[in-house]
């Protein structure tokens, strides 16, 4: 069986599946539930400086998105960081922690952008034992009007310095958790770097409205008859996840830098794809809040079969794999023909890929064959561009084969080029051209 103990920068724990900061982790009835049922770690709700505790609204706190069988598949949250006294907090953490040591107990921390704040809280964080504190630099909504959250996040400079704040005042190692409302997420991840962070999460919530109620002409959720811009979670952000993750993962100016994953994880597949574009490990908390605690056990078993499937003895054999996959489009092989195939077997004939085809992309599927309903692909128009294996409702009836090198292409007339050739070298880029002279 696959070993999947988890070090992540020097925090152990059983199992590379960590609760983020979040409701599930507000206090120590959850997270000791959520151990019980076997998660790795937890991230602690944010926790806020000694004073007056956080006022969170008490009306709706989430709107949401689903699929057509309402099946959830993105939340927005206008909830705040714990609106618990920070000393309830950290007695409950200092007894979780020493009831179990073997599970990972990170701290996440939001205070004002100044020195003397965080030289206050690191101490009284220090002390419950946690195994490190993560920096809460994403939060989007309601703390960022205040000057902290997404508002430190979004600025690199800031990053920077109250990294530097941290690490020379704590011995814990430093988590930064990064805002995905940036335009280059690469930027933020440097930053944290030069202060000597110890690691990056990513990505907190996406600012967002996910909808109008028609009626009260009022964003949702709707708290007195009024909306606010909210943070976006669940399955629908983990593409725009996977594609941060990727992209520090493979900067060559934080390659190697320790990447919390975070964003719409729910199966673990989706974990492990996290973890092949350079995540060390993974946290998790809509799927949570949808489903129980009790669906990290799916995620582990998930994860151990397949790594036992394909030979993979520890997480150190996939952390990584996939980065070196990753590139930009002007790199990406233009000889590389392919063409779709549609299995007349499996075919139901709905005839999705026909009306996809025909209305949005390159006409190359046939409606009729001599008369009767049929579904073929006219590979003299086929294009390759795979639109009709992703419209098509049975799964591997249309698949994309690969021409090989010499073979015919029948919509250009010639023969499949076996050697590379991107877009930098191509003759119609103006900038080749303009090098070439």
């Amino acid at each position: 069986m696959a070993d999947l103990r988890n070090n992540f920068v020097g925090i152990k724990s059983p199992n590379p599946f960590w609760l983020a900061s979040a409701p599930p982790t507000d206090k120590a009835y959850n997270v000791e539930r959520a151990f019980k049922a076997g998660w790795g770690g937890v991230v602690w709700k944010t926790l806020g400086e000694e004073g007056p505790p956080v006022v969170n609204v008490n009306g709706p706190r989430y709107g949401a998105i689903w699929g057509a069988d309402r099946r959830l598949l993105g939340l927005n949250n206008i909830e705040l960081i714990t609106d618990r006294p920070l000393q309830i907090n950290l007695q409950e953490m200092k007894m979780v922690k020493k009831n179990w040591p073997d599970r990972a107990l990170i701290a996440s921390i939001m205070v004002p952008c100044e020195e003397e704040s965080w030289k206050s809280i690191l101490p009284l964080v220090e002390e419950t034992g946690a195994d490190g504190i993560e920096l809460n630099f994403g939060c989007p909504h309601g703390m960022s009007e205040r000057g902290m959250g997404a508002a430190v996040g979004q600025v690199p400079e800031y990053i920077e310095m109250v990294v530097r704040w941290c690490k020379q005042y704590s011995r814990m190692p430093v988590i930064t958790k990064l805002t995905p409302n940036i335009t280059d997420i690469r930027k933020p991840a440097r930053a944290a770097k030069s202060g000597g962070t110890d690691a990056v999460s990513l990505i907190n919530t996406i600012n967002s409205i996910v909808s109008v109620d028609l009626d009260s002409f009022a964003p949702n959720p709707t708290v007195g008859g009024k909306g606010s811009h909210g943070g976006y979670c669940g399955p629908a952000v983990k593409p725009i996840a996977l594609n941060m993750v990727a992209e520090i993962a493979r900067d060559p100016e934080t390659a190697g830098l320790p990447i919390s994953g975070i964003g719409g994880i729910t199966t673990w597949r989706d974990a492990a794809e996290f973890l092949v574009l350079g995540a060390g490990n993974v946290q998790v908390c809509t799927a949570a809040m949808t489903y129980g605690f009790k669906i990290v056990e799916e995620m582990i078993t998930g994860l151990n079969d397949w790594m036992d499937a394909k030979g993979h003895s520890n997480l150190d054999d996939i952390t990584g794999r996939a980065v070196p996959n990753v590139t930009d489009w002007q790199y990406l092989n233009l000889n590389y023909i392919a063409k779709a195939r549609i299995d007349q077997d499996a075919c139901i004939k709905c005839g999705r890929c026909h009306i996809a085809c025909e209305d949005t992309s390159h006409q190359a599927i046939t409606s009729m064959v001599d008369g009767l309903r049929k579904f073929e692909v006219m590979e003299d128009e086929c294009v390759g561009c795979n639109l009709c294996v992703n419209v098509c409702p049975v799964e591997n009836c249309i698949t994309m084969v690969g021409l090989e090198p010499g073979a015919m292409d029948e919509r250009t007339g010639k023969p499949v080029d076996p050697n590379y050739a991107n877009w930098t070298t191509h003759p119609n880029n103006p900038m080749a051209v303009q090098a070439a002279e």
